[in-house]
C-alpha cells in the first residue's frame, strides 16, 4: 500500500525537490506553497504523515499544525527546519499554542535523499512520534 504524504513549504524549489524524491521511492505526495490553501484543501483521514515548513508567510507552520490537528487528530505530523530557527520559533509556539507538545518530529534543512527517505519510512511505520531528527 502507498504512503501518502501532504508536504506544505512555501519554496516551490524544495516542494517540487522533494517530491520527485518521494514519488521516485514510491511515495504519493500532495504539495502546497500556500498554508491556507493546504488547510482548506485538507482531507482527515487521508495522510499517513504532514510535512510541515515553520516559517511561511500567512499562516507559520505551527498555526497551520493546530488547524490540522483540529480537522484530523491522529495524523503523523513533522516539522521541516533549519536548526538555526528551530528552538526559538518552538518556544514560541509552545507558549503560543500550547498543544504543540513537543512530541512531533523536526526534521532539518537541509536533508540528504537518502536520510530523508530512511526517515519518513521509520516514522510511518511507528504508532507514535518522540523523536527530534
Amino acid at each position: 500500500m502507498t504512503k501518502k504524504i501532504l508536504l506544505v513549504d512555501d519554496e516551490p524549489d524544495i516542494t517540487f525537490t522533494i517530491k520527485n524524491i518521494l514519488e521516485y521511492n514510491e511515495f504519493q505526495i500532495d504539495t502546497f506553497n500556500d498554508p491556507i490553501t493546504a488547510l482548506k484543501s485538507y482531507r482527515s483521514n487521508f495522510y499517513d504523515l504532514v510535512i510541515l515548513d515553520i516559517k511561511m508567510p500567512k499562516m507559520n507552520g505551527f498555526q497551520l499544525y493546530v488547524k490540522i490537528r483540529e480537522k484530523d487528530p491522529k495524523v503523523k505530523i513533522c516539522f521541516l527546519t533549519a536548526i538555526a530557527t528551530f528552538n526559538e520559533e518552538f518556544r514560541k509556539a509552545r507558549s503560543e499554542f500550547g498543544r504543540i507538545t513537543g512530541e512531533e518530529c523536526y526534521i532539518q534543512k537541509p536533508i540528504t535523499n537518502d536520510d530523508l527517505i530512511r526517515r519518513l519510512t521509520f516514522i510511518m511505520n511507528i504508532d507514535t512520534i518522540i523523536m527530534h531528527i
